[in-house]
């Protein structure tokens, strides 16, 4: 899929391309390709002259590989940003091309974005500008907002995990946790660890991508400062991801707890039935003996009077425990 974006009145409006004539007809400010075909990909060589690199979505963690500025002027951006899916949480890497420098090429001053999913940093963006005339004046206020944003998002779901982590509190702090209730909980806390992680990791690499456009000194000074503001929710973000983790800490560190009291429970009760048992084996383990001198054997009673004496051995330490309160 090929969008364009250009600017009118100051909003951002959308346009799906299918076909080279239609593409030569707009004079956008930013090309987003998700998923593009090579027919698309050839589209966009010929009309702005710009190759899109085989390898733009490579997994590649250094930071030479990821952010880079080529000899004809082009500035390469390749960030991650967050998809907050409850059933597959995932971050998708997205490849940024931008040229500033080279009047040669029709690319000048149009961001490029090429990605292999749906990203709902984009819509989100998208819906913004369009309701908010001048938020966006060229393609270097395209990237930063994009980044903006998904500092924002990052907010949003770290604000999500915070209230679900409340409803996990209340479960585990009630007293009344079961197996059932605990393996819930754990499921959701391992989920919480895993998104607060993948959001960390997030805002690392965001990080990342701003600090670098500052350095190459293509912002200008409000764009600049509008980069350092993100900078500066990213940080106060590191805090709360922070807590975050401790509270995570918490929770799984007290359902375990719970587990734990619990499996001692069950390990009580068979101990104390283990030792209520004792007396009435020993009773049956004398009347077993073959000695031929047992006052016992030859009486009519003895052997109502030998169970009577097992059943009595085995209660009178289950009255003492329940007394006691171990059976509890």
């Amino acid at each position: 899929m090929l969008n364009v974006f250009t600017l009118a009145n100051g909003r951002l409006f959308q346009e799906e391309i299918e076909s080279l004539e239609e593409l030569t007809r707009f004079k956008p400010i930013w090309v987003d390709l998700e998923s593009p075909t090579p027919e698309e990909r050839r589209w966009v060589r010929q009309h702005f002259g710009l190759s899109i690199p085989e390898d733009a979505m490579d997994e590649d963690i250094e930071e030479s590989a990821r952010f880079f500025e080529e000899d004809n002027g082009e500035l390469h951006v390749r960030s991650d940003f967050l998809i907050d899916d409850e059933d597959n949480p995932r971050t998708v890497r997205v490849a940024f091309i931008l040229n500033e420098q080279n009047d040669a090429l029709k690319s000048r001053g149009v961001l490029f974005s090429i990605h292999d999913e749906d990203v709902p940093v984009f819509r989100l963006l998208r819906l913004r500008a369009r309701r908010m005339p001048g938020l966006i004046k060229d393609a270097k206020d395209v990237l930063l907002s994009l980044f903006d944003t998904d500092a924002e998002y990052c907010a949003d779901t770290v604000e999500d995990i915070y209230d679900d982590l409340e409803r996990i509190s209340t479960k585990v702090l009630s007293g009344q946790v079961t197996d059932e209730i605990a393996s819930e909980v754990l499921a959701g806390i391992a989920r919480h660890e895993d998104m607060s992680g993948r959001i960390r990791r997030n805002m690392m690499d965001t990080r990342r991508a701003v600090s670098f456009m500052m350095r190459t000194r293509m912002l200008s000074a409000e764009q600049f400062e509008d980069a350092r503001q993100i900078l500066r929710d990213l940080d106060s973000l590191d805090s709360h991801t922070a807590f975050m983790f401790e509270k995570i800490n918490f929770l799984m560190d007290a359902t375990i707890g719970f587990i734990n009291i619990n499996q001692n429970k069950i390990i009580k009760i068979f101990s104390v039935a283990s030792v209520s048992l004792l007396p009435p084996t020993l009773v049956a383990s004398s009347y077993g003996m073959n000695f031929q001198f047992m006052p016992e054997l030859n009486w009519a009673f003895g052997y109502p009077f030998a169970i009577a004496l097992m059943v009595l051995s085995a209660v009178i330490p289950m009255v003492y425990f329940r007394k006691r309160g171990w059976l509890k």
